[in-house]
């Protein structure tokens, strides 16, 4: 058996940068004896790794930190909005999305594309996701980073591989080394997830719910998606394919679903299915409609109500989460939708009488996939800044 080696100083300093990035990033302003303290390192040692994340922009060093007691106060540490930047793409059935968000989380620019991507195959639409991100990229005179890429499908955890997008048409497609063949990222990382497990962590980082803990986020589009989060981790299943609420069965004599089967909630309750039997064209009339109190809108919103609470309560009766959080075309129309899905999962779920059932309306709406997506790339840079602190020591 081979016997462990010992880590050796490049590791070591390694591990060390992001335990300083860490205690910065969890606490903006914090001195260098703060960082200390709260990492265990020598004093020293954190002086010379700030010092090392400051020549590379990934930390700034601000106004003098206040300082209970006596003795010289340190200066306040946070990181750089002017550092790499996290890159977010959403490929969604219909549209491209794109989001640059900095260091500190704030969103540096966003842009959406409307364009129907049903109809073509996937390379065809990979060209025009590989214009948006060289776009993005040229709008900004910021360093990527890192890559988050959102996409309406089973992904596989351990190759990144895009299986199936029924909604897309697509199968086994590696969309990681597409971009990279069509793009100028490099070496950049890249990582490609399910664009309603994106959503859920972009409405966790940036959504403004504190106690936001344990919940599912149901994204509401064409294609019905959840992200599971429990004690404020992503649960995506063993392989990755977690979440297809969209694909649980409601009504066997239902509607021939995308994915083949019959009766699937996505068939039932998905935006298609509303905006045809609300007989609007899009969203934002179905929500005048509501407005209007016209009844086939309300018809349209009860049908959901009924078939997003079936499935819902089947998901709460198996994991018992206590949150809901209605994203995407759900989020528009929560207000007429919130008590329906209440009247629902009281009458099915078994615990209801002893827990009491909470559903939020997302604060992020559409944009929460593609922030999602930018903010996985921002952690992931937090989490291993070396390669960054590195590059800037070698050039």
């Amino acid at each position: 058996m081979t016997q462990p080696r010992p880590a050796g100083q490049h590791t070591v300093r390694r591990h060390n940068s992001a335990l300083v990035l860490g205690a910065i990033a969890d606490s903006p302003g914090i001195s260098r004896a703060g960082v200390a303290a709260r990492t265990g390192l020598t004093k020293a040692t954190v002086s010379s790794l700030v010092d090392r994340a400051i020549a590379a922009d990934l930390v700034v060093d601000g106004e003098p930190a206040r300082r209970d007691g006596p003795g010289r106060r340190g200066t306040s540490l946070s990181l750089s909005p002017d550092g790499p930047h996290g890159l977010g793409v959403e490929i969604g059935v219909d549209y491209i999305a794109t989001c640059l968000v900095d260091l500190t989380g704030s969103v540096s620019s966003q842009r959406i594309r409307p364009v129907d991507n049903r109809s073509q195959p996937a390379n065809r639409v990979l060209v025009k996701v590989a214009r948006a991100i060289r776009t993005a990229v040229a709008e900004l005179p910021v360093r990527v980073g890192g890559v988050g890429v959102a996409v309406p499908g089973l992904v596989e955890s351990s190759t990144g591989f895009l299986r199936t997008a029924p909604n897309l048409g697509w199968r086994d497609v590696d969309v990681q080394a597409e971009l990279r063949d069509r793009t100028d990222l490099g070496d950049t990382a890249i990582m490609v997830g399910n664009e309603a497990n994106f959503a859920a962590l972009g409405e966790m980082w940036g959504g403004g719910h504190e106690d936001l803990r344990d919940f599912v986020h149901v994204s509401g589009e064409i294609g019905i998606g959840a992200g599971i989060v429990m004690d404020g981790v992503l649960f995506e299943g063993v392989r990755g394919f977690g979440g297809e609420i969209g694909h649980l069965p409601v009504d066997s004599k239902g509607p021939q679903c995308s994915c083949g089967a019959r009766g699937c909630l996505e068939a039932m309750a998905g935006q298609d299915t509303i905006l045809r039997q609300a007989d609007v064209p899009d969203v934002d009339t179905l929500v005048l409609r509501l407005q209007d109190n016209d009844r086939k809108a309300i018809t349209a919103t009860r049908s959901v109500a009924r078939w997003l609470g079936t499935a819902l309560s089947n998901v709460v009766n198996l994991l018992d989460v206590p949150t809901i959080v209605l994203g995407g075309t759900y989020a528009r129309i929560e207000p007429w939708l919130h008590e329906l899905l209440l009247d629902e999962l009281d009458v099915r779920v078994v615990s209801a009488a002893w827990s009491e059932m909470r559903i939020l309306r997302s604060t992020l709406g559409t944009e929460a996939a593609v922030r999602g997506a930018a903010s996985s790339a921002v952690r992931a840079i937090v989490a291993d800044p070396d390669p960054f602190i590195t590059a800037t020591v070698a050039g």
